[in-house]
Protein backbone atom coordinates (compact mmCIF):
# COMPACT_ATOMS: atom_id res chain seq x y z
CA UNK A 1 0.00 0.00 0.00
CA UNK A 2 1.27 3.38 -0.99
CA UNK A 3 2.51 5.55 1.86
CA UNK A 4 1.69 9.76 1.69
CA UNK A 5 4.27 11.70 2.95
CA UNK A 6 3.76 15.17 4.30
CA UNK A 7 5.79 18.71 4.91
CA UNK A 8 7.15 17.97 8.51
CA UNK A 9 6.98 20.53 10.87
CA UNK A 10 11.14 20.62 11.68
CA UNK A 11 11.05 23.78 13.79
CA UNK A 12 7.85 24.88 16.18
CA UNK A 13 8.07 28.54 14.47
CA UNK A 14 7.76 26.75 11.30
CA UNK A 15 5.03 27.36 8.98
CA UNK A 16 6.04 26.22 5.59
CA UNK A 17 9.59 24.35 3.99
CA UNK A 18 10.91 24.78 0.66
CA UNK A 19 12.25 21.53 -1.08
CA UNK A 20 15.50 22.99 -1.89
CA UNK A 21 16.18 19.94 -3.33
CA UNK A 22 15.28 16.70 -4.60
CA UNK A 23 17.98 13.50 -4.44
CA UNK A 24 15.65 11.16 -5.95
CA UNK A 25 13.12 11.38 -9.09
CA UNK A 26 9.73 9.50 -9.79
CA UNK A 27 10.38 6.29 -10.56
CA UNK A 28 13.73 6.04 -8.16
CA UNK A 29 13.91 2.89 -5.20
CA UNK A 30 13.90 4.46 -2.09
CA UNK A 31 15.20 3.01 1.37
CA UNK A 32 14.23 3.38 5.20
CA UNK A 33 16.62 5.95 6.19
CA UNK A 34 18.00 7.32 2.15
CA UNK A 35 18.14 10.67 1.93
CA UNK A 36 15.03 12.18 -0.03
CA UNK A 37 15.38 15.66 0.17
CA UNK A 38 16.98 19.11 1.48
CA UNK A 39 14.16 21.08 3.26
CA UNK A 40 14.38 24.74 3.80
CA UNK A 41 12.70 25.53 7.40
CA UNK A 42 13.16 29.13 9.14
CA UNK A 43 15.98 28.15 10.58
CA UNK A 44 18.54 26.42 8.82
CA UNK A 45 18.59 23.92 5.56
CA UNK A 46 17.63 20.04 6.82
CA UNK A 47 18.35 17.00 5.25
CA UNK A 48 14.83 14.93 5.05
CA UNK A 49 15.06 11.01 4.79
CA UNK A 50 12.71 8.25 3.94
CA UNK A 51 10.75 6.10 6.44
CA UNK A 52 9.63 3.46 3.91
CA UNK A 53 11.22 1.39 1.58
CA UNK A 54 9.55 1.07 -1.98
CA UNK A 55 9.64 3.37 -5.32
CA UNK A 56 9.13 7.37 -5.33
CA UNK A 57 5.44 6.87 -7.44
CA UNK A 58 4.77 11.08 -6.53
CA UNK A 59 6.24 14.61 -6.01
CA UNK A 60 3.83 17.53 -4.77
CA UNK A 61 6.21 19.87 -4.53
CA UNK A 62 9.08 20.96 -7.14
CA UNK A 63 11.95 22.04 -5.96
CA UNK A 64 12.24 25.74 -4.75
CA UNK A 65 8.77 25.72 -4.30
CA UNK A 66 7.57 26.71 -0.66
CA UNK A 67 4.21 24.78 0.80
CA UNK A 68 2.46 24.52 4.14
CA UNK A 69 3.09 22.36 7.25
CA UNK A 70 1.34 18.68 6.08
CA UNK A 71 0.45 19.32 2.44
CA UNK A 72 1.97 16.25 0.59
CA UNK A 73 5.61 16.18 -0.58
CA UNK A 74 5.70 12.81 -1.82
CA UNK A 75 4.10 9.47 -2.04
CA UNK A 76 6.19 6.05 -1.89
CA UNK A 77 4.79 2.55 -2.99
CA UNK A 78 4.94 -0.52 -5.18
CA UNK A 79 5.84 -0.18 -8.97
CA UNK A 80 2.85 0.55 -10.79
CA UNK A 81 0.73 0.89 -7.77
CA UNK A 82 -2.63 3.43 -8.50
CA UNK A 83 -1.89 6.67 -6.32
CA UNK A 84 -5.03 8.69 -8.30
CA UNK A 85 -7.16 8.80 -5.04
CA UNK A 86 -4.49 9.66 -3.17
CA UNK A 87 -2.94 12.45 -4.79
CA UNK A 88 -6.33 14.28 -5.27
CA UNK A 89 -7.43 13.27 -1.66
CA UNK A 90 -4.24 15.29 -0.43
CA UNK A 91 -4.12 18.30 -2.83
CA UNK A 92 -3.46 21.53 -1.20
CA UNK A 93 -2.92 24.92 -3.00
CA UNK A 94 0.98 26.26 -2.55
CA UNK A 95 1.82 29.20 -3.58
CA UNK A 96 5.55 30.13 -5.47
CA UNK A 97 6.56 32.81 -2.70
CA UNK A 98 4.81 30.90 0.40
CA UNK A 99 3.14 34.56 0.93
CA UNK A 100 -0.60 33.38 0.83
CA UNK A 101 0.33 30.80 3.46
CA UNK A 102 2.37 32.93 5.81
CA UNK A 103 -0.80 35.32 5.68
CA UNK A 104 -3.12 32.28 6.74
CA UNK A 105 -1.02 31.60 9.55
CA UNK A 106 -0.44 34.49 10.70
CA UNK A 107 -4.14 35.48 11.34
CA UNK A 108 -4.62 31.86 12.54
CA UNK A 109 -1.55 32.28 15.36
CA UNK A 110 -2.93 35.97 16.02
CA UNK A 111 -6.53 34.50 16.72
CA UNK A 112 -5.24 32.03 18.71
CA UNK A 113 -2.55 33.99 20.61
CA UNK A 114 -5.93 36.56 21.52
CA UNK A 115 -8.02 33.27 22.87
CA UNK A 116 -4.59 31.57 24.53
CA UNK A 117 -4.30 35.17 25.77
CA UNK A 118 -7.49 35.33 27.45
CA UNK A 119 -8.12 31.97 29.03
CA UNK A 120 -4.31 32.57 30.30
CA UNK A 121 -5.86 35.79 32.45
CA UNK A 122 -8.85 33.68 33.73
CA UNK A 123 -6.78 30.73 34.61
CA UNK A 124 -4.46 33.67 36.45
CA UNK A 125 -1.12 31.94 34.39
CA UNK A 126 1.41 34.41 34.01
CA UNK A 127 3.79 34.65 31.04
CA UNK A 128 7.15 35.44 32.44
CA UNK A 129 9.58 37.33 29.99
CA UNK A 130 12.10 35.62 28.36
CA UNK A 131 15.78 37.26 28.79
CA UNK A 132 17.24 37.19 25.13
CA UNK A 133 20.07 34.97 26.40
CA UNK A 134 17.48 32.35 27.17
CA UNK A 135 16.24 30.21 24.43
CA UNK A 136 13.93 27.41 24.43
CA UNK A 137 13.94 24.09 22.71
CA UNK A 138 10.69 22.23 22.32
CA UNK A 139 10.16 18.69 20.76
CA UNK A 140 9.58 18.54 16.84
CA UNK A 141 7.12 16.91 14.55
CA UNK A 142 9.44 14.67 12.77
CA UNK A 143 7.33 12.62 10.71
CA UNK A 144 3.59 13.42 9.69
CA UNK A 145 2.24 10.64 12.04
CA UNK A 146 4.42 11.62 14.90
CA UNK A 147 2.11 12.83 18.06
CA UNK A 148 4.91 12.60 20.78
CA UNK A 149 8.91 11.27 20.99
CA UNK A 150 10.93 9.63 23.79
CA UNK A 151 14.20 10.98 24.39
CA UNK A 152 16.47 7.89 24.23
CA UNK A 153 19.46 9.00 25.49
CA UNK A 154 20.78 12.46 26.56
CA UNK A 155 24.51 13.34 25.02
CA UNK A 156 24.43 16.24 27.59
CA UNK A 157 23.85 17.18 31.11
CA UNK A 158 22.19 20.22 33.00
CA UNK A 159 25.34 22.71 33.45
CA UNK A 160 27.42 20.99 30.33
CA UNK A 161 28.48 23.85 27.48
CA UNK A 162 26.64 23.05 24.34
CA UNK A 163 27.63 24.20 20.64
CA UNK A 164 25.47 25.08 17.73
CA UNK A 165 25.58 21.66 15.40
CA UNK A 166 26.48 19.59 18.74
CA UNK A 167 24.65 16.38 19.19
CA UNK A 168 22.19 17.26 22.21
CA UNK A 169 20.35 14.16 22.13
CA UNK A 170 18.96 11.02 20.65
CA UNK A 171 14.89 10.98 19.92
CA UNK A 172 13.08 7.98 19.02
CA UNK A 173 9.75 9.04 16.70
CA UNK A 174 7.28 6.90 15.55
CA UNK A 175 9.34 5.37 12.85
CA UNK A 176 12.74 5.71 14.11
CA UNK A 177 15.58 6.85 16.40
CA UNK A 178 17.15 10.20 15.18
CA UNK A 179 20.21 12.28 15.99
CA UNK A 180 18.97 15.83 17.77
CA UNK A 181 21.30 18.78 17.36
CA UNK A 182 21.36 22.15 18.99
CA UNK A 183 20.78 25.38 17.05
CA UNK A 184 22.40 27.51 20.06
CA UNK A 185 26.16 28.08 21.63
CA UNK A 186 25.46 28.24 25.89
CA UNK A 187 24.68 26.06 28.79
CA UNK A 188 22.47 23.55 28.97
CA UNK A 189 19.99 25.31 31.94
CA UNK A 190 17.07 22.75 31.47
CA UNK A 191 15.96 19.69 30.88
CA UNK A 192 12.51 18.97 30.73
CA UNK A 193 11.90 15.66 29.60
CA UNK A 194 13.46 12.78 31.36
CA UNK A 195 15.50 9.84 29.51
CA UNK A 196 13.08 7.07 28.54
CA UNK A 197 10.23 9.17 28.78
CA UNK A 198 7.52 10.45 26.45
CA UNK A 199 6.51 14.13 25.53
CA UNK A 200 3.97 15.26 23.30
CA UNK A 201 4.81 17.71 20.09
CA UNK A 202 5.77 21.07 20.66
CA UNK A 203 6.22 20.71 24.29
CA UNK A 204 9.52 21.86 26.75
CA UNK A 205 12.34 19.54 25.59
CA UNK A 206 14.92 21.86 26.73
CA UNK A 207 16.19 25.47 27.86
CA UNK A 208 20.01 27.19 26.67
CA UNK A 209 20.85 30.22 27.96
CA UNK A 210 24.69 32.06 28.92
CA UNK A 211 24.37 30.71 32.15
CA UNK A 212 23.25 31.12 35.59
CA UNK A 213 19.91 32.55 34.27
CA UNK A 214 16.83 31.86 36.36
CA UNK A 215 14.60 29.81 34.35
CA UNK A 216 12.47 28.55 36.93
CA UNK A 217 9.35 31.08 36.21
CA UNK A 218 9.72 30.03 32.62
CA UNK A 219 9.66 26.31 33.14
CA UNK A 220 6.71 26.95 35.58
CA UNK A 221 4.53 28.69 32.63
CA UNK A 222 5.60 26.11 30.08
CA UNK A 223 4.16 23.70 32.51
CA UNK A 224 1.14 24.91 33.28
CA UNK A 225 0.68 26.05 28.83
CA UNK A 226 1.56 22.49 28.07
CA UNK A 227 -1.31 21.10 30.18
CA UNK A 228 -3.69 23.70 28.48
CA UNK A 229 -2.25 22.74 25.52
CA UNK A 230 -2.90 19.36 25.97
CA UNK A 231 -6.42 19.95 26.02
CA UNK A 232 -6.60 21.79 23.15
CA UNK A 233 -4.34 20.32 21.20
CA UNK A 234 -2.71 23.33 19.64
CA UNK A 235 0.99 23.09 18.19
CA UNK A 236 1.25 26.79 17.82
CA UNK A 237 3.71 29.47 19.74
CA UNK A 238 2.49 30.72 22.28
CA UNK A 239 3.62 34.30 20.92
CA UNK A 240 5.70 36.42 18.46
CA UNK A 241 8.05 37.13 21.36
CA UNK A 242 8.21 33.57 22.51
CA UNK A 243 8.49 32.61 18.99
CA UNK A 244 11.60 34.16 18.06
CA UNK A 245 13.24 33.05 20.81
CA UNK A 246 12.28 29.39 20.26
CA UNK A 247 14.08 26.81 17.67
CA UNK A 248 13.90 22.86 17.24
CA UNK A 249 17.29 21.47 17.20
CA UNK A 250 17.80 19.89 13.63
CA UNK A 251 17.57 16.13 13.39
CA UNK A 252 19.58 13.95 10.87
CA UNK A 253 19.31 9.91 10.96
CA UNK A 254 22.86 8.03 10.64
CA UNK A 255 22.52 6.76 7.42
CA UNK A 256 24.83 8.62 4.67
CA UNK A 257 24.44 9.16 0.97
CA UNK A 258 27.81 9.23 -0.76
CA UNK A 259 28.33 12.02 -3.10
CA UNK A 260 32.31 12.76 -4.18
CA UNK A 261 33.01 16.62 -2.83
CA UNK A 262 34.11 17.92 0.58
CA UNK A 263 31.33 20.68 2.13
CA UNK A 264 32.28 23.82 3.30
CA UNK A 265 29.76 26.54 2.96
CA UNK A 266 30.46 29.85 4.47
CA UNK A 267 33.22 28.58 6.25
CA UNK A 268 31.48 25.89 8.11
CA UNK A 269 32.48 22.39 7.42
CA UNK A 270 29.05 20.02 6.78
CA UNK A 271 29.36 16.63 9.34
CA UNK A 272 27.02 14.72 10.81
CA UNK A 273 26.84 15.01 14.61
CA UNK A 274 27.86 11.61 15.12
CA UNK A 275 31.76 12.04 12.89
CA UNK A 276 31.87 15.39 15.18
CA UNK A 277 31.77 13.64 18.50
CA UNK A 278 34.07 11.30 17.13
CA UNK A 279 36.02 13.60 15.63
CA UNK A 280 36.47 15.31 18.81
CA UNK A 281 36.90 12.35 20.94
CA UNK A 282 40.26 11.71 19.10
CA UNK A 283 41.18 15.23 18.35
CA UNK A 284 41.15 15.19 14.66
CA UNK A 285 40.66 18.53 12.94
CA UNK A 286 37.65 18.18 10.55
CA UNK A 287 38.89 20.93 8.22
CA UNK A 288 41.80 18.14 6.96
CA UNK A 289 38.88 15.25 6.45
CA UNK A 290 37.92 14.64 3.26
CA UNK A 291 34.01 13.86 3.21
CA UNK A 292 32.17 10.75 1.30
CA UNK A 293 28.52 11.46 2.30
CA UNK A 294 26.30 14.36 0.44
CA UNK A 295 27.64 17.34 -0.99
CA UNK A 296 30.74 15.88 0.36
CA UNK A 297 28.97 15.81 4.63
CA UNK A 298 31.52 13.77 6.78
CA UNK A 299 30.36 10.79 8.20
CA UNK A 300 31.10 8.03 11.17
CA UNK A 301 33.40 6.53 8.60
CA UNK A 302 35.28 9.15 7.03
CA UNK A 303 36.52 9.53 10.76
CA UNK A 304 37.00 6.29 11.14
CA UNK A 305 39.19 5.47 8.33
CA UNK A 306 40.84 9.08 8.56
CA UNK A 307 44.61 8.59 8.84
CA UNK A 308 46.83 10.98 10.28
CA UNK A 309 49.66 10.84 8.65
CA UNK A 310 48.65 11.41 5.34
CA UNK A 311 45.96 13.79 6.29
CA UNK A 312 43.55 12.68 4.25
CA UNK A 313 40.63 9.67 4.97
CA UNK A 314 41.26 6.21 3.36
CA UNK A 315 38.56 5.56 0.54
CA UNK A 316 36.00 3.91 1.64
CA UNK A 317 34.86 0.62 -0.36
CA UNK A 318 31.79 1.36 -2.32
CA UNK A 319 30.03 -1.81 -3.12
CA UNK A 320 26.53 -2.17 -5.31
CA UNK A 321 23.61 -4.07 -4.26
CA UNK A 322 21.87 -6.39 -6.64
CA UNK A 323 19.83 -9.36 -6.46
CA UNK A 324 18.44 -11.93 -8.78
CA UNK A 325 14.64 -12.95 -8.68
CA UNK A 326 13.89 -16.73 -9.63
CA UNK A 327 10.25 -18.28 -9.81
CA UNK A 328 9.39 -20.68 -7.01
CA UNK A 329 9.79 -24.15 -8.68
CA UNK A 330 6.90 -26.77 -8.01
CA UNK A 331 8.68 -28.91 -5.74
CA UNK A 332 9.75 -25.97 -3.47
CA UNK A 333 6.23 -25.05 -3.22
CA UNK A 334 4.94 -27.68 -1.78
CA UNK A 335 8.36 -28.00 0.38
CA UNK A 336 6.78 -24.51 1.37
CA UNK A 337 3.57 -25.64 2.23
CA UNK A 338 4.02 -28.70 3.79
CA UNK A 339 6.50 -27.55 6.22
CA UNK A 340 4.89 -24.38 7.15
CA UNK A 341 1.75 -26.28 8.02
CA UNK A 342 4.17 -28.82 10.24
CA UNK A 343 5.34 -25.79 12.03
CA UNK A 344 2.03 -24.17 12.40
CA UNK A 345 -0.28 -27.37 13.05
CA UNK A 346 2.77 -29.70 14.49
CA UNK A 347 3.75 -28.94 18.39
CA UNK A 348 7.38 -30.26 17.89
CA UNK A 349 10.02 -30.46 21.03
CA UNK A 350 13.14 -31.63 20.42
CA UNK A 351 15.75 -34.65 22.00
CA UNK A 352 19.32 -34.47 21.51
CA UNK A 353 21.81 -37.60 22.40
CA UNK A 354 25.47 -38.02 22.35
CA UNK A 355 26.32 -41.57 20.65
CA UNK A 356 29.79 -43.29 21.34
CA UNK A 357 30.44 -44.33 17.65
CA UNK A 358 33.90 -46.69 18.11
CA UNK A 359 32.46 -49.78 18.30
CA UNK A 360 30.36 -48.55 15.02
CA UNK A 361 33.16 -47.59 13.20
CA UNK A 362 35.16 -50.12 13.82
CA UNK A 363 31.90 -52.47 12.88
CA UNK A 364 31.67 -51.20 9.32
CA UNK A 365 34.94 -51.21 8.45
CA UNK A 366 34.66 -54.99 9.79
CA UNK A 367 31.83 -55.57 7.66
CA UNK A 368 33.04 -53.60 4.36
CA UNK A 369 36.36 -55.67 4.44
CA UNK A 370 34.18 -59.03 3.91
CA UNK A 371 31.47 -57.68 1.22
CA UNK A 372 30.65 -56.09 -2.11
CA UNK A 373 28.66 -54.18 -1.37
CA UNK A 374 30.05 -51.15 1.28
CA UNK A 375 27.55 -49.49 4.01
CA UNK A 376 27.26 -46.40 5.11
CA UNK A 377 26.95 -44.96 8.63
CA UNK A 378 23.66 -43.69 7.64
CA UNK A 379 22.82 -47.45 6.19
CA UNK A 380 23.57 -48.35 9.85
CA UNK A 381 21.67 -45.30 11.98
CA UNK A 382 18.63 -46.65 9.21
CA UNK A 383 18.91 -50.03 10.37
CA UNK A 384 19.11 -48.95 13.98
CA UNK A 385 16.43 -46.81 13.89
CA UNK A 386 14.11 -49.40 12.46
CA UNK A 387 14.95 -52.24 14.93
CA UNK A 388 14.39 -49.34 17.69
CA UNK A 389 10.74 -48.39 16.52
CA UNK A 390 9.66 -52.47 16.57
CA UNK A 391 10.46 -51.99 20.32
CA UNK A 392 8.98 -48.67 20.96
CA UNK A 393 6.25 -48.64 18.57
CA UNK A 394 4.39 -45.44 19.86
CA UNK A 395 6.66 -43.60 18.21
CA UNK A 396 5.88 -45.14 15.23
CA UNK A 397 2.88 -42.82 14.84
CA UNK A 398 0.97 -40.19 13.56
CA UNK A 399 -2.08 -37.82 13.94
CA UNK A 400 -4.55 -38.32 12.11
CA UNK A 401 -6.85 -35.54 13.56
CA UNK A 402 -9.40 -37.43 15.26
CA UNK A 403 -7.25 -40.32 15.83
CA UNK A 404 -3.71 -41.38 16.57
CA UNK A 405 -2.61 -44.18 14.08
CA UNK A 406 0.29 -46.40 15.36
CA UNK A 407 1.31 -48.03 12.56
CA UNK A 408 2.74 -52.07 12.75
CA UNK A 409 4.84 -52.00 10.02
CA UNK A 410 8.25 -49.83 9.88
CA UNK A 411 8.92 -47.65 6.45
CA UNK A 412 11.73 -45.19 6.89
CA UNK A 413 12.02 -42.21 4.80
CA UNK A 414 15.70 -41.26 4.08
CA UNK A 415 15.72 -37.14 2.88
CA UNK A 416 17.91 -36.97 -0.23
CA UNK A 417 18.90 -33.34 -0.95
CA UNK A 418 18.45 -32.29 -4.75
CA UNK A 419 19.00 -29.43 -6.91
CA UNK A 420 15.40 -27.80 -6.67
CA UNK A 421 15.30 -29.16 -2.68
CA UNK A 422 14.54 -32.33 -1.05
CA UNK A 423 13.19 -35.58 -1.61
CA UNK A 424 12.27 -38.35 0.99
CA UNK A 425 12.28 -41.93 -0.92
CA UNK A 426 11.48 -44.64 1.33
CA UNK A 427 13.11 -47.69 2.24
CA UNK A 428 9.57 -50.18 2.75
CA UNK A 429 9.86 -52.61 5.65
CA UNK A 430 13.23 -51.58 6.66
CA UNK A 431 13.31 -53.74 9.75
CA UNK A 432 13.23 -56.96 8.27
CA UNK A 433 15.94 -55.84 6.14
CA UNK A 434 19.67 -56.79 6.04
CA UNK A 435 22.52 -53.64 6.02
CA UNK A 436 23.22 -55.19 2.69
CA UNK A 437 19.55 -54.43 1.35
CA UNK A 438 19.74 -51.21 2.79
CA UNK A 439 22.78 -49.94 1.64
CA UNK A 440 21.71 -51.12 -2.26
CA UNK A 441 18.40 -49.46 -1.96
CA UNK A 442 19.07 -46.41 -0.59
CA UNK A 443 22.34 -45.53 -3.02
CA UNK A 444 19.68 -46.36 -6.18
CA UNK A 445 17.47 -44.10 -4.56
CA UNK A 446 19.99 -41.21 -4.01
CA UNK A 447 20.72 -42.03 -7.89
CA UNK A 448 17.77 -41.83 -9.10
CA UNK A 449 16.57 -38.70 -6.98
CA UNK A 450 19.33 -36.75 -8.39
CA UNK A 451 18.61 -38.18 -12.06
CA UNK A 452 15.10 -37.15 -11.11
CA UNK A 453 13.45 -40.51 -11.57
CA UNK A 454 11.88 -41.17 -8.81
CA UNK A 455 8.22 -42.05 -9.02
CA UNK A 456 5.52 -41.26 -6.20
CA UNK A 457 5.47 -44.64 -5.13
CA UNK A 458 9.01 -43.97 -4.06
CA UNK A 459 8.15 -41.38 -1.77
CA UNK A 460 4.86 -42.44 -0.41
CA UNK A 461 4.17 -44.18 2.86
CA UNK A 462 7.05 -43.59 5.14
CA UNK A 463 6.39 -43.95 8.97
CA UNK A 464 9.54 -42.44 10.10
CA UNK A 465 11.99 -39.84 8.95
CA UNK A 466 16.21 -40.00 9.21
CA UNK A 467 17.74 -36.67 7.72
CA UNK A 468 21.77 -36.80 8.05
CA UNK A 469 23.63 -34.05 7.28
CA UNK A 470 26.97 -35.46 9.54
CA UNK A 471 28.72 -35.56 5.64
CA UNK A 472 28.42 -31.93 5.30
CA UNK A 473 30.13 -31.22 8.80
CA UNK A 474 27.23 -30.27 10.92
CA UNK A 475 27.86 -31.14 14.14
CA UNK A 476 24.09 -31.40 15.25
CA UNK A 477 20.70 -29.80 13.95
CA UNK A 478 16.89 -29.53 14.61
CA UNK A 479 14.74 -31.09 11.59
CA UNK A 480 10.83 -30.03 10.75
CA UNK A 481 8.37 -33.18 11.31
CA UNK A 482 7.56 -34.79 8.11
CA UNK A 483 3.37 -34.55 9.12
CA UNK A 484 1.39 -36.92 9.64
CA UNK A 485 4.69 -38.68 11.15
CA UNK A 486 5.07 -37.90 14.96
CA UNK A 487 8.66 -38.19 14.42
CA UNK A 488 12.02 -37.48 12.49
CA UNK A 489 15.51 -38.16 13.21
CA UNK A 490 18.30 -35.44 12.92
CA UNK A 491 22.06 -37.22 12.82
CA UNK A 492 25.31 -35.01 12.59
CA UNK A 493 28.24 -35.71 12.30
CA UNK A 494 31.01 -38.19 13.67
CA UNK A 495 33.53 -35.98 15.68
CA UNK A 496 37.24 -37.56 17.09
CA UNK A 497 36.72 -35.51 20.87
CA UNK A 498 38.41 -36.08 24.13
CA UNK A 499 35.96 -39.00 26.31
CA UNK A 500 36.25 -40.54 29.60
CA UNK A 501 36.83 -44.28 29.45
CA UNK A 502 37.33 -45.89 32.60
CA UNK A 503 38.43 -42.96 34.90
CA UNK A 504 41.01 -41.84 31.94
CA UNK A 505 40.91 -39.57 29.11
CA UNK A 506 41.41 -41.10 25.43
CA UNK A 507 40.47 -39.73 22.04
CA UNK A 508 36.98 -41.01 21.06
CA UNK A 509 34.35 -40.87 18.27
CA UNK A 510 31.14 -39.18 19.04
CA UNK A 511 27.87 -38.23 16.97
CA UNK A 512 24.92 -36.11 18.05
CA UNK A 513 21.45 -37.17 17.03
CA UNK A 514 18.13 -34.76 17.78
CA UNK A 515 14.71 -36.61 17.57
CA UNK A 516 11.97 -34.13 16.46
CA UNK A 517 8.51 -35.51 18.21
CA UNK A 518 5.16 -34.05 17.24
CA UNK A 519 4.01 -33.75 20.97
CA UNK A 520 0.07 -34.92 20.21
CA UNK A 521 1.15 -38.20 19.59
CA UNK A 522 4.97 -38.62 21.41
CA UNK A 523 5.83 -37.54 25.13
CA UNK A 524 9.03 -36.35 26.26
CA UNK A 525 9.44 -39.78 27.95
CA UNK A 526 8.67 -42.71 25.24
CA UNK A 527 10.82 -40.27 23.46
CA UNK A 528 13.26 -40.43 25.42
CA UNK A 529 13.15 -44.45 25.78
CA UNK A 530 13.44 -44.52 22.02
CA UNK A 531 16.79 -42.91 21.77
CA UNK A 532 18.19 -44.70 24.59
CA UNK A 533 17.10 -48.36 22.66
CA UNK A 534 19.12 -46.17 19.43
CA UNK A 535 21.98 -45.24 21.35
CA UNK A 536 22.59 -48.65 22.31
CA UNK A 537 21.75 -50.16 18.57
CA UNK A 538 24.53 -47.52 17.14
CA UNK A 539 27.15 -47.80 20.06
CA UNK A 540 26.94 -51.60 19.62
CA UNK A 541 25.48 -52.69 16.61
CA UNK A 542 25.57 -56.23 17.07
CA UNK A 543 23.02 -55.86 19.75
CA UNK A 544 20.48 -54.90 16.98
CA UNK A 545 20.64 -58.51 15.52
CA UNK A 546 19.88 -60.21 18.20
Amino acid sequence: MAEVIKMPKLSDTMTEGVVAKWHKKVGDKVKNGELLADIETDKATMEFESFYDGVLLHIGVEAGKAVAIDSLLAIIGKEGEDIKGLIEANKQPASDNGQEVKIEKKTENKEEVKSEAKSEKSEGIVKPEIPTTVNIIRMPKLSDTMTEGVVAKWHKKVGDKVKNGELLADIETDKATMEFESFFDGVLLYVGTEAGKPAAIDSLLAIVGKGGEDVSKIVEYEKSAGNKKSEVKSQEPVSATTAKQTAVAEVKTQQPVKVAEHANTNGRIKASPLAKKIAKDKGIDLAVVHGSGDFGRIIKKDIEFFNPSVGKSIPAFVGTESFTDEPVSQMRKVIAKRLVESVVNAPHFYLTMEIDMDHCIASREAINKIQDVKISYNDIVIKACAAALRKHPKVNGAWMGDKIRYNHHIHIGMAVAVEDGLLVPVIRFADGKSLQEISTEAKDFGKRAKEKKLQPKDWEGNTFTVSNLGMFGIDEFTSIINTPEACILAVGGIKQVPVVKSGAIVPGNTMKITLSCDHRVVDGATGAAFLQTLKVFLENPVTMFV
